[in-house]
């Protein structure tokens, strides 16, 4: 058995404003969706900075809201963000087990940021360095449309950087890169720390740790280079520094430049990244190992959850918020169980079995984040989507 795994991360946290049940197919909303990449418009499924918004609706955020809901309240108020829910979940499901798992981050000192500070105080997440300075709480509109895409839903999203301009590379400590498992969550929209990933990821494996990277969509590279690859950190080199890149297939497409996902799969192992993961919504995730962490297992593709899908169709409720990020927090959570098991080689397949119940199971709840009312109370009720699953895939 291994003492205790520690795993840090760092990258997006921020307030998700959630609003459910809007219909990306009315007039009102029609009137504000993007006509080219990068134009500050919304488009389902993507990010856009709130000042680009603005410009591009040509009106302040509250007018637009109030045109398209009339004074209807917020559905929930959550903690957001892929670094800091992939987190959490990952500590959920680790109930039990012999681990730690921390964040860095910064937040304001608004009432945004004091709700953050109180609320990921109710979670199993250490807050390692986590400050709150004089500037907006970090924080994203979420729309969401649970009828979008027959049925599947989908979100669109405005986002307000705010005091993450402030987080940079050097306010991760020397704790950060004596870490089992480091994980950069979401950086796109912590400019400090995305634009060093290069160098972050380079300490991070000359230390020995093993290295996350879950993307977001980079609204910020999409502006300034419309068209054109999205970098991640100063060079290519981070892939090849990278042991697991976890991203969408929109996301995939546009880091690589490539026009399909296997295309995607193969930039991203001619940069010598160890494992990559592509999610694809409903459909199938793709998958290569090069055998580095996991076993060697060449390209493949992994199906989602039936029962998921079966509960889905008929009629359980929630939405789309975070399924993602419970996808790297389901993994990140397998890892720490087989680091603490003792395992030299990783199980793959367990590690993705894990995930894709994870992001399915976040489907039936409002927004990314649940709250457990007990320890292991998430784990439990997860466990059985899980054990189905395998089922599942040992048919096939």
């Amino acid at each position: 058995m291994k003492d205790k795994t520690i795993v840090s991360g760092v990258g997006c946290c921020l307030v998700d404003l959630l609003y459910n049940n809007v219909d990306f197919s009315s007039q009102e909303i029609r009137s504000f969706m993007s006509l080219t990449n990068g134009d500050g418009g919304l488009s389902p499924g993507k990010l856009v900075l709130l000042e680009d918004f603005e410009r591009f609706s040509q009106m302040p955020l509250d007018d637009f809201m109030n045109s398209i809901l009339h004074g209807r309240e917020v559905d929930k108020i959550n903690i957001g963000g892929p670094s800091i829910v992939s987190l959490i979940h990952a500590a959920q499901i680790s109930h039990l087990q012999n681990c730690e798992v921390r964040f860095y981050g910064m937040a304001g000192t608004d009432m945004h940021g004091i709700y953050l500070r109180e609320t990921l105080g109710k979670t199993p997440v250490v807050l390692k360095e986590y400050r709150l300075i004089d500037y907006r709480t970090p924080s994203t509109i979420v729309l969401s449309d649970p009828g979008y895409d027959k049925g599947h839903g989908e979100r669109m999203f405005i986002n307000a950087i705010g005091a993450a301009w402030e987080m940079q590379a050097e306010d991760l400590d020397e704790d950060f890169f004596k870490s089992d498992i480091v994980v950069f969550g979401g950086t796109a929209i912590v400019p400090g720390i995305h634009d060093k990933l290069t160098s972050l990821t380079r300490k991070a494996k000359d230390q020995g740790c093993i290295t996350i990277i879950n993307t977001v969509y980079d609204f910020r590279n999409e502006k300034l280079r419309p068209g054109q690859p999205w970098p991640l950190g100063e060079t290519e080199e981070t892939y090849g520094n990278t042991d697991i890149l976890i991203t969408d297939k929109e996301e995939a497409l546009r880091l690589s430049g490539r026009k399909s996902i296997d295309a995607a799969l193969d930039y991203f192992i001619d940069r010598k990244t160890k494992t990559v993961i592509i999610t694809n919504g409903s459909e199938n995730t793709h998958v290569f190992s090069d055998g580095s962490v996991f076993e060697a297992t060449g390209k493949f593709s992994f199906p989602v959850s039936e029962q998921v899908r079966s509960e889905l169709r008929r009629g359980h409720t929630g939405d789309t918020t975070g399924c993602g990020d419970n996808f790297a927090g389901g993994l990140i959570g397998s890892i720490v169980h087989q680091l603490n098991s003792g395992m030299s080689q990783l199980d793959l397949k367990d590690a993705l079995s894990w995930a894709v119940v994870s992001g399915g199971f976040a489907c039936f709840n409002l927004g990314g984040t649940y709250f457990e009312e007990k320890h292991g109370g998430k784990l439990e009720k997860i466990k059985p989507y899980y054990e189905s699953y395998k089922r599942q895939i040992s048919a096939v």
